[in-house]
């Protein structure tokens, strides 16, 4: 079966298409992908995974056609960010 496997690092981003055996879990895609080359960050002990946005462990099942995705820490705190856009709007 084909699924893809994303992660956006904070310099590059990694979006890869593979075949895997039916029975694939998001672990085995990640390891087999080559993605812990490209990004040696990755840590898939501490990093969260998901598929379609949705939390999933590394141990789960996947189906054809399912994007895995990992995720890292947020460089900024979402509410903060969004009141500093507001205040340099305002300003202007």
């Amino acid at each position: 079966m084909t699924v893809q496997i994303c992660y956006a690092g904070l310099d590059k981003t990694s979006l890869l298409e593979i075949k895997v055996p039916v029975d694939a879990t998001v672990l085995q895609v990640i390891q087999q992908s080559g993605i812990l080359q490209n990004h040696p960050e990755i840590d898939v002990n501490v990093l969260k995974t998901g598929v379609f946005g949705k939390l999933k462990a590394l141990d789960s099942q996947l189906h054809s056609g399912d994007r895995i995705e990992i995720y890292r820490p947020l460089v900024a705190d979402p509410m903060e960010a969004r009141r500093r856009r507001a205040k340099k709007q305002a300003l202007t």
